[in-house]
């Protein structure tokens, strides 16, 4: 069977390409009813369509199967060769000693995550904390870049309207999704590595301490957040 992602991406690069269903199907030569199958995970394609479809969006195959997050198939085949900014030497990103902390704030706990998700095992759980994480960034990365050069929205492929009327986010909760149905597999699979304090503490000395901030700064800001609303409703 072809992995959920295919479907998911099949109907994302038509969003991204900004025509609807009929359009995609004439253009692939099938049926509407046929597509719509397909991008809702209901029919199987055949390898025919499937390379049909990577040259109508200019993919690869492995990128429209999930199988990599570079559209071209680009693969990392040695981790070792990835530039890995968390193993660089403590130093000043220019201008704000804020940036600089919060970086270290995120990358450690980052780090700690996927530690976890590196002894359950789970690809699926891999990859949909990826993409909801690769997703936030790209979120923030655009709203910066819009806010700071004119004509921004031309160096991404997604559409202007499409962004702001919320596609990302979609995103956002598809592989916030997928992600709890990966780790309910384990649930039932598996033994999850001990997350008590005390075992966390010993098992990350150092990074540990950023996730409990960042635990902690999240928790103030969210219950003020809903403190702030009730208030306003009574």
């Amino acid at each position: 069977m072809i992995h959920a992602d295919f479907a998911r991406s099949l109907s994302l690069l038509r969003q991204e390409k900004g025509i609807s269903q009929r359009q995609a199907a004439g253009a692939l030569g099938i049926s509407q009813a046929l597509l719509s199958h397909y991008e809702n995970g209901v029919r199987e394609p055949g390898l025919a369509f499937v390379v049909k479809a990577c040259d109508f969006y200019n993919v690869s195959a492995d990128f429209l199967l999930g199988r990599t997050l570079s559209r071209d198939g680009t693969t990392i085949l040695n981790v070792d060769t990835l530039f890995d900014a968390s193993q660089q030497r403590d130093h000043m990103l220019k201008g704000s000693v804020m940036a600089t902390l919060s970086k270290k704030l995120v990358v450690n706990s980052v780090g700690v995550l996927f530690d976890l998700l590196g002894k359950l095992d789970s690809k699926q759980a891999i990859r949909a904390a990826t993409n909801y994480l690769s997703t936030t960034v790209y979120i923030l990365f655009r709203h910066l870049r819009r806010a700071g050069m004119e004509n921004a929205d031309s160096f991404f492929s997604v559409p202007k309207d499409q962004f702001m009327a919320g596609l990302p986010r979609v995103d956002l909760i598809l592989n916030e999704a997928d992600y709890l149905e990966a780790l309910s597999q384990c649930k039932s699979k598996r033994k999850f590595p001990d997350m008590s304090h005390d075992q966390m503490m010993e098992a990350y000395p150092g990074t540990y301490q950023s996730l409990l901030q960042i635990i902690h700064a999240c928790g103030e800001r969210l219950n003020g957040a809903m403190n702030s609303h009730r208030d306003r409703v009574k």
